[in-house]
């Protein structure tokens, strides 16, 4: 069979519920990265704050603190992006051995579906595991580029410092989306395994999963926090 009869085989309910989970991920991550002007969503909030790191961090002699917090954002990638790739290393050995998630799964879902449907719905997690990944080692090599430029840096008040903080402000804010990114499609990732239970179950944790980000983003303590800088 060629790949467009084994798509055949998908059910209408099938192909929705997968083109609302990868709407809904691209808008949700769209809307969260470009906010309506009065409502800043936690990410963008976190944009003048890192600048404002890097300037107080030209600024002072004693940069150790900067360095320990450098090492934190370097090693909180480093982490997620060794979890991402071992999910991808099971989602794989789980498509190459439908078998035992057919047992797992006959009591709330159709078992006896074609192996290329339970392939595919792998197929959607292990996508958004893999680009979770990619996301995760570009920021930890984004964060490197900024502690390289800090360390550019000279004896707080030097001409170039104030160019090479900017830079290094740049860096970090480039980091931090690309990390941000990277963990909005491990929850997408997560949302994705609804698909196995069926396509209503892939559009509830879809809908659930979108509703968690917008929270976090829009509507947390977190956020007010931070909009208390600007005394809004």
């Amino acid at each position: 069979m060629t790949l467009i009869d084994h798509l055949t085989l998908l059910t209408l309910g099938d192909g929705l519920a997968a083109a609302f989970i990868l709407m809904a991920w691209a808008i949700v991550g769209w809307v969260i990265e470009h906010p309506p002007a009065g409502r800043p969503s936690v990410s963008t909030l976190m944009v003048s704050y890192r600048m404002d790191w890097m300037q107080a961090f030209e600024a002072r002699d004693n940069r150790i603190f900067d360095a320990q917090i450098m090492g934190t954002l370097r090693q909180g990638t480093s982490f997620f992006a060794s979890t991402s790739i071992l999910a991808i290393g099971g989602v794989l050995a789980l498509i190459g051995n439908t078998d035992q998630l057919r047992g797992v799964a006959q009591e709330f879902a159709n078992a006896d579906a074609p192996e290329f449907i339970w392939q595919l719905k792998l197929v959607l997690v292990g996508f958004f595991l893999t680009f979770a990944f990619l996301k995760f080692v570009w920021a930890h090599r984004l964060f490197g580029y900024c502690a390289v430029v800090m360390g550019a840096v000279g004896r707080a008040g030097e001409e170039r410092g104030a160019r090479l903080w900017k830079q290094a402000a740049e860096l970090n804010i480039h980091a931090s989306v690309n990390f941000t990114r990277g963990l909005r499609a491990m929850y997408f990732a997560l949302g994705a395994l609804g698909w196995l239970v069926g396509p209503i179950a892939l559009a509830v944790t879809t809908i659930g999963i979108t509703y968690l980000l917008w929270s976090r983003e829009f509507s947390s303590a977190p956020r007010e926090i931070l909009l208390e800088k600007n005394g809004d």
